[in-house]
């Protein structure tokens, strides 16, 4: 019984492939993806209209049953409409070229060719090859195109719609208007030329039969001269060979995860064999913690998941095809949401104009038609076409050509009335439907992705440290992206440690305690080179002793010393420093600059010691420490880094603050100026304001309908973030200081923003925190006894106050000596402005506890 649709569907789809003459095509197809899978090559479980075949299923060219989602082998092969089958299917990234070369080696390199592309002068590539031409200094070409607007298709026309600044320096500057003059002749044209990504022609004989070849300078890597539209003109067959990161993703997180697994004497995972009514994952996506789940991070989604609350497979299919402009626009978003909710009734298609034929076509929708293929089947069920007769149904619907439409019309009509449908019914049905197909979705694609979306989302469920750190090696040279990730692991209670070259690999990983090891390949400006130099004399040698130890076991030809003090900066080399165990952060500062310090010569130790193994001598002058208690090689005495030296050292190499963060010395100052850290900032009403203190990590300059500029600031302290919103007048006022790393102190009122689910400041004042202390301090104080007095100690401290003086804020000197104490407050013109650098400085030259900030 079961059997029966199957073996039925597989009559007729085998029949039109025989013939159509496609028996080839499925069998090429069939092999590379068997041979990637024996080679544990990821392969995708399928996209575009080729997920709709039971004979792709049954080859296992798919992994999704079509007769389970309603999916339509006719949306892939139409028996009515003559064209060439096309699989698109997606392999892992980094593999994708092993399975070309395999495709190569079985049917001959010189039967198998890539395709061409043509790369063209976009907006911003013609400003920066046309300036470069001209000899224009980079800088101001750079400047130039950093003002075209980075949206896909963007011109140069729309640019300057945009874009206000535009404009305006074309109007002022000679030199720009004649850049850009020129560059709108060039605009469009090509350029280069280039390999398409995943396209691939195999030829029945030698390729040149069919196309000629262009290969590059050396002669390799031949491509067709015809183009991906022109070689099927040729006669030439196309497969498309994918790249897809979140099969690399998913690759990389189970193969963590598995690792842990078999230790401890469970079954690996097997991804395709997963529950798809898994609890805990829908528990998951309904919270909408979807941040690197495939297809569903963004904000927009998030907000829209939120709303629809999706509670089976069928439901994130769906998920994937509404969110797009079309049916956002639409309305028809809405309409779902309220009908899978309850709070409208549900027709198929439409309250006054419906029919219960419909209703098995229409009810995994809740009536609203959202797929191609639904398009498809109410053709035939209402107006009983054939499928392929729908299919030519569906493409004319999407091309909108009246004369055709007006056939399709009177054909529907016919048909429906045929069926005993009444044709006034039938009308205004198929009307509907035409007013949809334009926003439908294939539901193939959209199933097959959403199976990789819910993968993701179950391994971030079940497997949340392994698949975090499998999403941040994907994207270690995005910084943007692992700032998000980073943040993400901080939600997920997921404890990330600093990059470490005695337990760290290249990528990110994942350690006993499932703690995510930062991967040394994202400290920017390494290379790969120097870290598997490192990772080899780890593996060989052990782990590192210290810094003397690491430079004489390195091959100094690899790694020189810009690269070691990256991995110093990033935090990568703490376990070598003479402090093993980092308490507090003034350790760490002093642990690093140690380091820093010590640098050259453990590199000259390395060297002395490496000259006398190539003479044959042993370690006569120890030269080398064995142990980490050995003392023949000391540390030199260096000046601690304040905090924010090695933090800024981590934001440079790292992208991010890792171990700590700027607010940390504010935190006891901050009360001061507010009553509140972000994480409890309350809405105050109309009346009332609040002061907000942070760390402004993100600047967005928007324009109104107006054309002017106003702004979204996001602030961060560590207990929460907050986007600070200044109209036109207030972004004039305060458009300097809104500067990434800034710390600061915003006044206005606050109030909740629905779209973005948390609270948002109307700042009406801005101050740095140079400018908060000046309004709010009384006085510096300082300490000074008699046994600091030495003969240039006035000299020091006026060196000290004066870049800082003629200030606001007067500075008190407490002097004490064993008979007396007295207090002297300096003169007007030495009153200073208390910057951080000043307050810095005093500490160092007085001790940390001897400076104090009083305030009113």
């Amino acid at each position: 019984e079961i059997r029966k649709p199957y073996d039925e569907r597989l009559a007729i789809e085998l029949e039109v492939v025989n013939n159509m003459g496609f028996p080839g095509y499925f069998l090429i197809v069939m092999e590379f993806i068997q041979w990637s899978k024996d080679n544990n090559i990821p392969v995708g479980p399928g996209r575009g209209s080729g997920a709709g075949s039971l004979v792709a299923y049954a080859l296992d060219i798919t992994d999704l049953d079509p007769l389970e989602y309603d999916l339509l082998f006719e949306r892939f092969l139409n028996p009515e409409r003559v064209s060439m089958p096309d699989f698109d299917i997606d392999f892992c990234m980094d593999r994708r070229d092993e399975v070309i070369d395999h495709v190569a080696e079985l049917y001959g390199r010189d039967a198998v060719s890539q395709i061409i592309t043509f790369g063209t002068m976009a907006a911003k590539a013609v400003i920066r090859d046309v300036g470069r031409v001209l000899g224009h200094p980079y800088g101001f070409v750079d400047r130039i195109s950093k003002l075209i607007p980075p949206t896909p298709g963007m011109t140069l026309s729309k640019a300057f719609e945009e874009e206000p600044k535009l404009p305006e320096v074309y109007a002022q500057d000679s030199e720009v208007k004649d850049l850009i003059d020129m560059c709108r002749i060039l605009e469009g044209t090509t350029r280069n030329a280039g390999k398409h990504a995943g396209g691939v022609v195999i030829s029945p004989t030698t390729i040149t039969d069919f196309a000629p070849l262009y290969c590059d300078d050396e002669g390799n890597n031949p491509v067709t001269q015809f183009d991906k539209n022109d070689v099927e003109d040729a006669g030439l067959v196309k497969f498309d060979f994918l790249g897809l990161r979140t099969l690399t993703i998913l690759q990389w997180a189970i193969e963590m995860a598995d690792a842990k697994l078999l230790k401890a004497g469970k079954e690996p995972i097997d991804i395709t064999t997963i529950d798809l009514e898994d609890k805990a994952s829908f528990k998951l996506l309904l919270a909408s913690k979807t941040t690197a789940v495939f297809q569903l991070e963004s904000s927009g989604m998030k907000s829209l998941i939120e709303k629809l609350k999706p509670d089976c497979f069928e439901d994130i299919i769906a998920l994937v095809a509404l969110f797009r402009p079309g049916p956002l626009q639409s309305g028809m978003v809405d309409n779902f949401i309220e009908r899978k909710h309850g709070r409208e009734a549900i027709s198929y298609p439409d309250e006054t104009w419906q029919h219960e034929d419909l209703q098995p076509v229409l009810e995994p929708t809740y009536g609203i038609i959202l797929y191609q293929e639904q398009v498809m089947q109410i053709a035939q069920v209402l107006a009983g076409y054939s499928l392929g007769g729908a299919d030519m149904l569906r493409r004319a619907m999407g091309k909108k050509k009246p004369e055709e439409m007006a056939k399709q019309r009177a054909g529907f009509e016919e048909g429906a009335i045929g069926r005993g449908v009444d044709g006034e019914l039938a009308m205004k049905i198929f009307d509907l439907v035409e007013k949809f197909a334009g926003y439908g979705f294939n539901k193939s694609h959209s199933a097959a992705y959403a199976l990789v979306s819910y993968q993701t989302l179950w391994m971030k469920t079940h497997f949340p440290a392994p698949f975090m750190a499998a999403v941040m090696s994907a994207d270690m040279d995005n910084t943007e992206k692992i700032v998000t990730l980073v943040d993400e692991c901080s939600n997920m209670e997921i404890v990330l440690l600093p990059p470490d070259v005695n337990g760290g690999q290249y990528k990110f990983t994942v350690n006993e305690d499932d703690q995510i090891v930062y991967g040394i390949g994202a400290v920017k400006g390494v290379g790969e080179g120097p870290i598997e130099a490192i990772i080899a004399a780890r593996i060989a040698g052990g782990p590192f002793t210290d810094l003397f130890d690491f430079c004489a076991r390195l091959d100094l030809k690899k790694t020189n010393k810009r690269i070691l003090e990256k991995l110093i900066k990033s935090g990568a080399m703490d376990s070598l420093g003479p402090k093993h165990q980092l308490g507090s952060s003034k350790e760490q500062g002093a642990n690093r600059a140690a380091l820093f310090e010590t640098l050259p010569e453990a590199i000259k130790a390395a060297e002395q010691h490496a000259k006398a193994e190539s003479l044959g001598q042993n370690d006569l002058f120890g030269l080398i420490n064995d142990e980490q208690t050995d003392s023949r090689q000391s540390f030199k005495e260096a000046k601690a880094w304040a905090e924010e030296v090695w933090l800024d050292g981590e934001k440079e190499t790292l992208g991010l603050y890792l171990t700590g963060h700027p607010i940390n010395r504010y935190l006891s100052e901050i009360k001061k100026y507010s009553s509140s850290r972000l994480v409890g900032m309350q809405p105050t009403g109309r009346d009332r304001q609040a002061v907000a203190v942070g760390l402004v990590i993100g600047v967005r300059v928007l324009v109104n309908k107006r054309g002017r500029r106003w702004a979204l600031v996001t602030l961060d302290d560590k207990s929460a973030r907050m986007d600070i919103r200044l109209f036109p007048d207030d972004y004039d006022r305060f458009a300097e200081l809104l500067v990434n790393d800034a710390i600061l102190v915003c006044s206005g009122q606050v109030s909740f923003d629905d779209y973005s689910g948390g609270n948002t400041m109307t700042a009406r004042d801005i101050m740095t925190i140079t400018d908060a202390r000046e309004n709010y301090l009384s006085s510096i104080d300082v300490q000074v006894d008699n046994s600091l007095i030495a003969d240039d100690f006035i000299e020091q401290f006026t060196q000290v106050l004066t870049p800082f003086k003629e200030g606001t804020c007067p500075v008190r000197v407490f002097y004490q000596r064993e008979e007396a104490q007295a207090m002297l407050e300096l003169g007007v013109q030495w009153r200073v402005t208390p910057a951080d650098m000043l307050l810095y400085e005093l500490k160092t030259l007085l001790g940390e506890e001897r400076v104090a900030m009083e305030f009113k």
